[in-house]
């Protein structure tokens, strides 16, 4: 299902095993990962920042999440952060923090939680097997609205909202983009978008790439051995046939970059793809009117 993930990891001696614990979200790394080099990962302060876990009511359901924004700003725009198969880490969580020092409220939701504790398995494939292929699409396009009316529960601006995603998560910034209207824009890093079918999974991007509320920016790895080029050129052609903001959606594919070449926590790693991507990221959602 996500082979790119096992394809980006090799064994480092660099972390001890406690470095992988998570004790909450927003910390430590998932078991499954093997960080690179500890001098290798980007850690962002929490000054002038309201940071760290929070509980966002769904219907009876607590679902916790990382929450990191601006201090003492009012009606900062939304950017909702999606993890990667891992879960809400302390990587995700550094993301969410550079996002608030950029001025957004930033919020990291842990979708697997119902399913399993996605930071607990030492095996990338039985992770999969057991928590990640059993969350169901409607599930999460359900705990992003409540997490959407959360964060204008809590003062920001909601008017101005926008996803962004990674791996797995890249994924559904792609299918969250086409279900509410309220998404005015959206950054997939290497999210699949293609695939079969299935009752948890009725569609993909490419199925729903003519129906996207706000224009997508895909940053995707011309190395990446699990998302083939020719499936982005597959959402090229399906964009090109949708709504306004699908013809405004575009690609930035970076020729010499693997899967997960932003996250700096892993062999995947590549600084310049992703401090462009980075870059782009940020003009990309200020273009757009989210900033």
């Amino acid at each position: 299902m996500l082979r790119e993930d096992l394809d980006s990891l090799t064994p480092s001696r660099d972390f001890s095993r406690r470095d992988f614990v998570r004790t909450s979200v927003g910390t430590g790394f998932a078991a499954a990962v093997l960080p690179v080099m500890a001098q290798t990962v980007i850690k962002t302060d929490t000054t002038g920042l309201v940071a760290g876990e929070v509980t966002i009511p769904v219907g009876d359901f607590k679902m916790p999440a990382y929450r990191a924004a601006p201090a003492g700003k009012a009606n900062a725009p939304v950017v909702l952060v999606i993890s990667e198969i891992f879960g809400v880490h302390e990587h995700i969580a550094d993301v969410a923090r550079r996002f608030a020092k950029a001025g957004y409220f930033a919020i990291a939701p842990e979708l697997f939680v119902r399913q399993g504790d996605a930071g607990s398995y030492g095996e990338i494939a039985k992770l999969i097997a057991e928590v990640v292929s059993k969350v169901p699409d409607a599930q999460v396009m359900g705990d992003l609205d409540a997490t959407v009316a959360w964060a204008k529960g809590q003062g920001a601006d909601t008017g101005k909202t926008a996803i962004t995603g990674f791996c797995w998560g890249g994924r559904i910034t792609w299918l969250y983009a086409a279900h509410n209207p309220a998404v005015k824009a959206g950054v997939a890093w290497y999210g699949r978008l293609v695939g079969p079918t299935s009752p948890l999974n009725p569609a993909h991007p490419v199925d729903l790439a003519g129906k996207l509320n706000g224009p997508v920016l895909g940053l995707y790895g011309g190395q990446d051995s699990g998302i083939p080029l020719d499936t982005v050129d597959k959402m090229k052609a399906a964009l090109s046939a949708g709504s306004a903001a699908a013809k405004q959606s575009e690609f930035v594919v970076y020729p010499d970059a693997p899967h997960a070449f932003h996250a700096d926590y892993r062999p995947s790693y590549r600084k310049e793809a992703a401090d462009d991507g980075w870059k782009r990221c940020l003009a990309w959602l200020k273009a757009q009117g989210v900033a």
